[in-house]
């Protein structure tokens, strides 16, 4: 593996598989820092366990899945519960669709296959999928990725959905304050040369305690022109852009090792121009 990233330091702002990613930058002759933008709550509460109780009696016409992590999630719940296979078979009867390969990958290994599927990693593709499908009339189950989704709840009411039926199992929270005061001031310090987000949440986050911080504009001076920031895919990308941040590496295949391999080579491209 080319030594890409020799003498570079890079900021994990994703928690998600932190140990086997910081294995790839050594690899690629970089230091990796540990420095978490977002926590998770898994809400192993009362509401979860009745939502799964009425998802088994009722079975749903539609059900949305969003993110793999969420439904392995439930299923953990479920067979708490004693009624995995019972939630499996429910799934069976219902038109499935799912957004990310890891929704898709967390299905096949339960023997389920979606009806549609995303043509891009994000809530909008999937969108774009679904509005071949009548939906009129169908009571719709959605599984929630950590935050509200008043995009996708609009378009269903949109199309007429009889019911919608929102199913949490876990919530996106911010990290400890002194994680993100430590990568706030390496940014404006210059500490690191790069900064990997893997999903939205962890942007909004860190600009938001920028902004409560009176650093905002310096923070985004400096990922704008001394700090590499890479996205892990479209979604991520999407909305750094939203928070006035430019990802400068997206890589073609939305997965966390592809995107480390995507910065090595860009910091290689900018070498030859130098």
């Amino acid at each position: 593996m080319a030594q890409n990233l020799l003498g570079k330091k890079v900021a994990l702002a994703g928690p998600r598989k932190s140990e086997e990613m910081s294995m790839i930058i050594e690899k690629l002759g970089g230091t990796p820092v540990l420095r978490p933008a977002q926590g998770t709550v898994f809400l192993d509460d009362e509401h979860l366990e009745s939502s799964i109780k009425a998802w088994v009696k009722h079975p749903p016409e539609w059900t949305l899945l969003t993110t793999g992590m969420g439904l392995d999630a439930i299923f953990s719940k479920a067979e708490q519960m004693g009624v995995e296979e019972a939630l499996t078979a429910a799934l069976s009867k219902s038109q499935i669709a799912a957004r990310g390969y890891k929704t898709v990958n967390a299905l096949r290994k339960r023997g389920l296959k979606p009806v549609v599927r995303d043509d891009d990693g994000s809530t909008s593709g999937l969108i774009r999928e679904l509005a071949a499908y009548p939906l009129e009339g169908k009571r719709v189950l959605v599984q929630l990725h950590g935050e509200s989704a008043p995009r996708l709840m609009a378009w269903l009411s949109d199309q007429g959905v009889q019911e919608i039926i929102q199913v949490l199992p876990y919530r996106h929270v911010p990290p400890e304050e002194y994680d993100l005061a430590l990568l706030l001031s390496e940014i404006l310090d210059k500490q690191i040369d790069a900064i990997t987000f893997t999903s939205a949440p962890q942007i909004r986050f860190l600009v938001k305690y920028a902004e409560q911080h009176g650093k905002l504009e310096q923070m985004k001076q400096r990922l704008e022109h001394d700090i590499v920031a890479a996205a892990v895919g479209k979604v991520t990308a999407q909305a750094m852009i939203e928070e006035g941040v430019e990802p400068k590496v997206i890589p073609a295949e939305e997965r966390m090792g592809s995107m480390m391999v995507a910065l090595g080579k860009y910091f290689a491209e900018q070498k030859k121009t130098v």
